[in-house]
């Protein structure tokens, strides 16, 4: 079609995500489009304005602004603007000026919201964007067989013979092969399955020969089970018909897969209070790494689920948290009771309770103050003993040497006092990194008291120190989101993990510093990234918006990172935090930056 034929709404469906919209909606909106024009330099809204609706830009390219004036993003050509302020209460979030004359087209803020409702697709959209309303240790999706659809445990390609196969060529594919069932097929279509105890019950009991064909010894038509059905419901079908295997077909009676009982207790097994019971158990190192080989298959079947990231990380550190203290009792078991009171904390990403597929230890003891050289033998042997295991099961030394190994992260009350006060009191480069990473401290095992004193003085006292708080600040902003110049991802150029994005520290960490700085701010004792936004929004800290802006953020970087994780972990890779924007949808790319600019957005706000 001409371009002097194409309509406004015609236009409006080559974007997205008007395109999502059915030909009959489209026609409905052509008569009440929000058309605007704006010079370069002209504000087109302003935060705090109502919406008048939703737009996207024609042509000329426009910038986001902050509350403080610093510039956040650009955006161009395709691009939305107000979707996260019509998204919450209709309210501009950020400032939007023009910065070349600039066209747009859209719809009204009403319409907007009764599409939402009414066209799922067009939802869909948007619904990465959607604030938070639930606590990150919700867990919609549970996290055993109630959870998990039978086309994520089944095995895709099942072994198959045809009627005429002979028993003793079924058995040996069984020995083969490491299977118990094979099922029958005729002419591309299900006939029959015959098992292990078919071979034994129906053919060697009654002493028949090998020669004898399947078709004889089969159970007919067996029943079958959609792909889409829960776990739950295979289990309860083998039950009640007391059988071991199920061919899984899908909605028009083809074959997909197959799905045993032994495929439903190991997953029934790879769930977080299941491996903890065991871990608790677990008389050595050695027998806690064979429930942590689980680890993988738990993530991967959490995010899966549709749990939320906050619950998934805390299940896997509440499994650390276990492991840490099962082993500090073997070695209490082993070397015998302390000569003191000790606590054994945490810190980093298991004192956050933000650990993930990839995590190394940190973790230190403090001594009660009657804790004399002498005894610094036998706590040395503790440390060693516990590092090792949690090295042994999967969570390895740290490489900066943050553990209670190192005799420096080993010591009594007195001197960990000595510690934050120096570090607050003369707040260089050094002093930040350890204080950043010990102001994350939980207690796992012992005299929990020992930590209580210490955080509220070490609260007080950083918060009446001004130079102190804005070094923090300093510090917190050397981690920038990955943006590039006009507002797109950028990723990393050089390396080994040249064109990814480091989800890790690029993503996650720039968060957990603004957040841990609001703690600061506002003597928060909260030790959680999540805990501590909620908190810093209540008390004034960030505004209430800011806050709801950022824990969004934070839900979805995480989710991408753990999604990320558990398709390498499905594609028999080793997990890390480097993503390739290859592996999103244009859709998955344009919430990411969306996250990743409000985190810009909040670090410009705390700069100033």
């Amino acid at each position: 079609m001409p371009e002097d034929q194409i309509t406004p709404i015609d236009r409006l469906a080559q974007l997205a995500p008007f395109g999502r919209l059915p030909a009959e909606v489209l026609s409905l909106l052509s008569g009440e489009l929000l058309e605007k024009s704006a010079d370069a330099d002209e504000v087109i809204f302003t935060e705090g304005d109502d919406l008048p609706g939703l737009y996207v830009i024609l042509a000329g390219n426009v910038e986001i602004r902050s509350a403080e004036e610093a510039v956040v993003s650009h955006r161009g050509a395709g691009d939305l603007i107000g979707d996260r302020g019509l998204l919450r209460e209709g309210i501009a979030v950020l400032t939007v000026r023009a910065t070349e004359p600039t066209t747009m087209l859209g719809i009204t803020a009403a319409r907007f919201h009764e599409l939402m409702q009414t066209v799922p697709d067009f939802a869909l959209w948007f619904d990465k964007a959607r604030p938070s309303q639930t606590s990150p240790d919700s867990d919609p999706g549970g996290s055993g067989l109630m959870a998990v659809h039978v086309a994520d445990m089944m095995s895709p390609d099942p072994i198959t013979c045809a009627p005429e196969t002979t028993v003793q060529d079924v058995a040996r594919m069984m020995r083969d092969r490491s299977i118990s069932s094979v099922l029958v097929m005729k002419d591309d279509s299900l006939a029959g399955i015959v098992t292990v105890h078919d071979l034994v019950n129906k053919v060697l009991a009654a002493g028949l020969f090998g020669d004898l064909e399947v078709a004889s010894v089969m159970t007919d038509s067996p029943v079958t089970i959609r792909p889409d059905a829960l776990g739950l419901d295979a289990l309860m079908m083998m039950a009640e018909r007391k059988i071991n295997h199920l061919p899984v077909a899908d909605r028009r009676g083809a074959l997909v897969g197959m799905i045993g009982r032994t495929d439903l207790m190991r997953r029934q097994a790879t769930t977080a209070s299941h491996m903890a019971s065991e871990l608790v158990a677990a008389s050595s190192a050695a027998e806690m790494t064979g429930v942590m080989a689980r680890l993988p298959d738990l993530l991967t079947h959490l995010t899966n689920a549709g749990t939320r990231p906050g619950a998934i990380c805390r299940r896997i550190t509440d499994l650390t948290d276990a492991a840490t203290r099962r082993l500090l009792a073997l070695a209490e078991a082993e070397i015998g009771a302390p000569p003191v009171p000790y606590l054994w904390a945490a810190c980093g990403s298991q004192g956050r309770r933000e650990q993930t597929g990839v995590s190394d230890q940190d973790n230190c003891l403090i001594l009660d103050d009657a804790a004399t050289p002498e005894h610094d033998a036998y706590f040395a042997q503790l440390a060693q003993f516990v590092s090792d295991g949690l090295n042994e099961i999967g969570f390895v030394y740290c490489p900066g040497d943050m553990m209670a190994t190192n005799p420096r992260w080993r010591q009594p009350m007195r001197v960990w006092r000595g510690y934050f006060a120096n570090w607050i009191d003369q707040p260089d480069e050094m002093a930040q990194m350890l204080a950043s990473v010990m102001f994350d401290l939980r207690p796992i095992s012992g005299a929990a008291t020992l930590l209580d004193d210490l955080q509220q003085d070490t609260l007080a006292r950083a918060q009446r120190n001004t130079i102190f708080v804005r070094q923090m600040i300093g510090n917190s902003l050397k981690h920038a989101p990955p943006l590039g110049l006009f507002g797109g991802i950028s990723t990393i150029r050089h390396g080994d993990h040249k064109n990814t994005v480091d989800l890790k520290h690029a993503g996650v960490v720039p968060i957990v510093d603004l957040a841990r700085v609001y703690a600061l701010r506002g003597a928060i004792a909260e030790v959680g990234t999540h805990e501590r936004i909620v908190a810093a929004g209540a008390a004034g800290v960030v505004s209430a918006t800011g806050a709801r802006d950022l824990l969004d953020a934070f839900d979805l970087i995480a989710e991408t990172r753990l999604r990320h994780q558990a398709r390498q972990i499905a594609n028999g890779t080793l997990p890390d935090n480097f993503l390739a924007l290859a592996e999103l949808s244009d859709l998955e790319r344009n919430h990411l930056r969306d996250a990743f600019l409000v985190v810009r957005t909040m670090q410009s706000a705390l700069s100033i």
